[in-house]
């Protein structure tokens, strides 16, 4: 299934720069203390983006690893290899497409991670195959995305300033259901972890910001609500206006994050 959907840079970063800022919890900290971790291991970050969790796996393992990251923007592989550079991490980055066969040989790594992204594959089993094969006998794949519950006061507050129906997201209408079985059709062993992570916005401005990056207009999932002329503009507007009536109410705007880690042994 083709995913008819772009996102630029900035919003994926500001919304990370947000989560970082207003959540109660850290998820790197969280993912880290669920995977074991160990020095000498080959890990493979799928869809790694910006570079952020190659980064955080090798200064946990203090270099004594071999990393390699792929993404298919090569604007955020830019930006990686910009953070390695200032850094001097010893990680490798290349191009990396997860809806075609992997450019590796069978059995290579010790851990294979794809966080917030594997939705977007156009063929899951396809792509959780190649993830597979990859993999050492006994390697582990590591993937997060939202569950069914996720950040449901977002949603909840965009249906009252549009009275529309919100969108299917691909990522929480499949994660625990169509991915989840093709892992468990394709590992031996999966395990389902739960991380909730309460963002609690003390006004409606980083609400809003959020909410700016998540409906751009080059996010095509929310094509539909921006038909008029302004559209954006106009449901901007409106979406202010209820996110200030909850914060007069409520004197803040709490938004879980629910998120699904499954680990996958080979």
């Amino acid at each position: 299934m083709k995913i008819n959907y772009k996102e630029t840079t900035s919003d994926l970063i500001s919304r990370i720069n947000i989560h970082d800022k207003f959540g109660n919890r850290n998820i790197d900290e969280w993912m880290l203390e669920t995977l074991e971790l160990n020095e000498g291991m080959r890990i493979l970050d799928v869809a790694c983006g910006s570079g952020k969790q190659c980064s955080s796996f090798y200064t946990t393992l203090g270099g004594k690893c071999e990393i390699t990251g792929g993404d298919v923007s090569e604007e955020l592989l830019d930006k990686a290899k910009q953070l390695r550079a200032d850094n001097n991490y010893k990680i490798e980055y290349k191009h990396l497409n997860f809806n075609e066969q992997f450019g590796f040989a069978e059995n290579k790594f010790d851990l294979l991670s794809c966080c917030f992204a594997i939705y977007y594959s156009e063929d899951i089993p396809f792509t959780i195959r190649e993830m597979h094969r990859v993999l050492k006998h006994g390697g582990k794949l590591f993937t997060t995305g939202p569950m069914p519950e996720n950040k449901q006061v977002f949603y909840d507050i965009i249906k009252e300033a549009t009275n529309k129906p919100i969108p299917k997201m691909p990522g929480s209408s499949r994660y625990a259901s169509d991915i989840l079985k093709a892992i468990e059709n394709t590992f031996s062993d999966v395990e389902v972890k739960i991380f909730e992570n309460p963002l609690t916005f003390p006004s409606a401005a980083p609400f809003l910001e959020y909410t700016r990056a998540s409906l751009s207009e080059d996010r095509k999932l929310w094509g539909a609500f921006f038909t008029e002329k302004d559209g954006f503009t106009k449901i901007m507007k409106s979406i202010e206006e209820v996110a200030n009536k909850w914060i007069q109410r409520d004197g803040k705007i709490v938004m879980t994050k629910v998120v699904g880690g499954f680990i996958a042994t080979k």
